[in-house]
């Protein structure tokens, strides 16, 4: 596609992710990184990108090898990559209208189609460029590399960005299917090699056959967790943090704070402590002892709805005539592991994390509604797996995004 050694990537999304993968793939020496950033253009045009980053070091005025404020301006040579890193929000605009451009004349029918890469939350995220892909070329298997993220970045202004001490990415071909692990020589080789940029970059990749069990196990957090903090409006430290590690706090419970402290023999709390959830969550730190007897054991029931779900939709996949494993179900033990990290994450008193969904809805920006809590019960409903706690997290979620997208269609943008 591209001459010479460098490929040629164009990256979509200049927000806190957008900005350090672009750092990254420009950092690898074998990219030529074009980035559209649409909200953002005019300053970071301006004034570059100021990365504060614990891993990679601070950059002032960082920029990549090109910008434009559309994707239209940038289509002035073929790619090997375009990498999505903007929200995956559909009442706002689905990904084939987004890439309109791309996936119409004169680009189209002038350059080979891209191999598209997905950094975007959420399950199902691909399904809709996957279809306008088949239509487009019918005898060409779309080349869609889809992906699970874990980073800590937040961007801090319009052009600053803050990064911690990691980047970490599993990548895989999207299929519809979740138990084919068939890759053409055409995806393989563009899986290959986009993880091999990304590594030189300085980035942890980990390459894997069946790439939607590894997003649905990583959206087992962001469904339960960031839609619970998005609908109470608090950070989860509102939940995990106890009040002897509030920042400033001794550390150490107060006289009559511990295992019996003031409240644990409430009514309230003590008629609860024989349900299942409770026990089983009954030495995860709480906030309070009403939310260690109704707040947690809620969270860990939706999360063990979720893993039910998950357990249908990827079991393992085994080697025809061996019956070896080849690709293993869900992480063994996911929902108390997940509720352990967590609390361990936001009970300390240096943390600060905000779950992204909760940023959104403080800001009262249209959040990922869709792909990260309503595909859940969708796929319930559609496999017979009852989710009753993730139907109700979604019936109200969808009360603030109604409001939102109101706002944002009269006008009235968020700050």
């Amino acid at each position: 596609m591209s001459s010479g050694q460098l490929k040629d990537v164009l990256l979509i999304g200049y927000g806190a992710v957008g900005a350090i993968y672009s750092f990254v793939l420009k950092r690898s020496a074998r990219a030529r990184v074009t980035v559209v950033a649409r909200s953002n253009y005019e300053a970071a045009n301006a004034r570059g990108i100021d990365i504060k980053s614990r891993k990679y070091g601070e950059h002032q005025g960082w920029r990549p090898d090109r910008l434009f404020p559309n994707i239209e301006q940038a289509l002035d040579r073929p790619y090997d990559y375009v990498m999505l890193v903007n929200k995956a929000i559909p009442e706002l605009q689905r990904t084939p209208a987004l890439l309109r451009p791309l996936l119409s004349a004169p680009y189209a029918t002038t350059h080979p189609q891209p191999t598209y890469v997905l950094f975007q939350n959420g399950l199902n995220v691909e399904i809709d460029l996957y279809e306008a892909l088949r239509t487009l070329r019918p005898d060409e298997p779309p080349r869609i590399i889809s992906s699970a993220v874990w980073i800590g970045t937040v961007a801090t202004g319009k052009t600053e960005v803050e990064h911690g001490e990691f980047d970490r990415v599993s990548l895989g071909i999207y299929r519809p299917s979740t138990t084919d692990t068939t890759t053409t020589p055409g995806q393989a080789a563009a899986l290959k090699d986009f993880a091999e940029i990304l590594k030189a970059g300085g980035s942890e990749v980990t390459v894997v056959p069946e790439i939607q069990r590894i997003k649905f196990g990583k959206n087992l957090w962001n469904g339960v967790f960031g839609a619970s903090a998005a609908l109470s409006r608090a950070s989860l430290r509102a939940i995990f943090r106890p009040p002897h590690r509030e920042p400033g706090a001794s550390g150490e419970p107060a006289q009559g704070e511990g295992e019996k402290g003031e409240g644990e023999d409430a009514r309230e709390v003590r008629d609860v402590q024989g349900s299942a959830s409770v026990r089983a969550t009954r030495h995860i730190p709480h906030a309070a002892p009403v939310l260690g007897a109704y707040t947690i054991p809620f969270l860990y029931d939706a999360l063990q709805e979720v893993d039910a779900l998950g357990r249908v939709l990827f079991p393992p996949v085994h080697a025809e005539g061996s019956g070896e494993v080849v690709v293993p179900g869900l992480e063994e033990d996911i929902v108390r592991k997940t509720m352990e990290r967590t609390a361990a994450l936001h009970s300390v008193p240096e943390s600060t994390h905000l779950p992204s969904m909760l940023v959104d809805a403080l800001a009262e920006r249209p959040m990922e509604v869709e792909h990260v809590v309503g595909e859940v019960v969708r796929m319930a409903r559609k496999a017979g797996v009852s989710v009753p706690r993730m139907e109700a997290l979604y019936a109200l979620l969808l009360v603030n995004q109604n409001q939102f997208l109101r706002k944002l269609r009269e006008g009235k943008k968020p700050e």
